[in-house]
């Protein structure tokens, strides 16, 4: 069973007792669920993913002032509910259940204590750190509080923002998947031919979450979570045989034509949002054709590469 499905199930057989006999009055302001770092709280854990940094468990989210009245009671009960942690913690993660203050989730997440209030935040926070703060599950959240920056950060970046990151991939996919790939090839450099796909693949997938309205994850979890997105999504299948494959003389013709029909799939999609309304085949100018859409001056005259 994945640790999300574990997690509710404790919750759903004996948390929610826990809550409601022994914090009655704060029931209603108790937001439950299992978000932020680990694969578990993507759906993508299995047997390995145990190893480290993982806890049975959920999270109890709290404002600071209810933190500060029952954070500690609230803690205890839970670990007794759940048990000690019995795997080691990385340099770099942590298992994050039990209860945690909403400000210090969003701000360990994303480095504030709710969503980004500027088209700045939401061009240069990564990716994976909103995905991070809107993955996983909301079991109960009546106050609401929780829910209202979680919402926030999944459906609220700015059009304008998400044309920019875009128009990014854009030109990085064609840059490196339809032009240094092969180039990189004939100069004997297998190495950076190499680098050319991985770059190609990495911008590709993070250009279909954005097409998806999606934050893309962590580079390990891109094309996993890939699969699942309704448009484009069957294209990670080809981005791992342009990884894996090899590069022989016949290999390396079959990976050009592949990217050549990734790159026609995803203009098709980029004319079917209406944004690019060019006929290229090659992918550089339908980038600056989205960014010359863009209405906020100060994004569109930045860097076709930035973002």
């Amino acid at each position: 069973m994945r640790g999300l499905d574990e997690a509710r199930k404790l919750y759903t057989e004996r948390g929610a007792q826990m809550i409601h006999d022994c914090f009655p009055e704060y029931e209603g302001r108790i937001a439950v669920g299992l978000a932020g770092r680990g694969s578990q709280c993507f759906g993508f854990d299995d047997e390995l993913s145990r190893d480290h940094d993982f806890e049975q468990g959920f999270c109890l989210f709290l404002t600071d002032e209810d933190d500060a009245k029952i954070g500690v009671a609230l803690s205890r009960e839970h670990r007794r509910l759940c048990g000690k942690a019995q795997t080691e913690h990385s340099a770099l993660g942590h298992a994050g259940t039990g209860v945690i203050r909403i400000s210090d989730f969003y701000r360990g997440c994303i480095g504030s204590p709710d969503a980004p209030d500027c088209w700045q935040a939401w061009l240069y926070t990564p990716s994976s750190a909103f995905a991070e703060a809107v993955n996983g599950e909301v079991w109960s959240d009546e106050l609401g509080e929780f829910t209202r920056i979680r919402n926030a950060i999944k459906n609220g970046m700015p059009e304008d923002v998400r044309r920019k990151k875009l128009a990014a991939r854009i030109v990085f996919m064609a840059q490196s998947g339809q032009y240094n790939y092969s180039r990189c090839l004939k100069h004997g450099e297998n190495g950076a031919a190499m680098l050319a796909l991985s770059e190609f693949a990495k911008n590709t997938a993070e250009a279909v979450y954005l097409l998806n309205r999606e934050h893309a994850p962590y580079y390990k979890w891109l094309l996993r979570g890939m699969r699942e997105l309704p448009r484009l999504g069957t294209l990670a299948d080809a981005l791992e045989f342009l990884l894996t494959a090899d590069n022989s003389e016949e290999g390396a013709m079959l990976k050009a034509d592949i990217i050549e029909d990734i790159c026609a799939q995803t203009v098709a999609e980029l004319k079917a949002q209406k944004l690019t309304c060019g006929t290229w085949d090659y992918l550089e100018p339908h980038a600056f054709d989205i960014q010359s859409h863009i209405q906020n001056g100060e994004i569109r005259t930045l860097h076709i590469m930035e973002g």
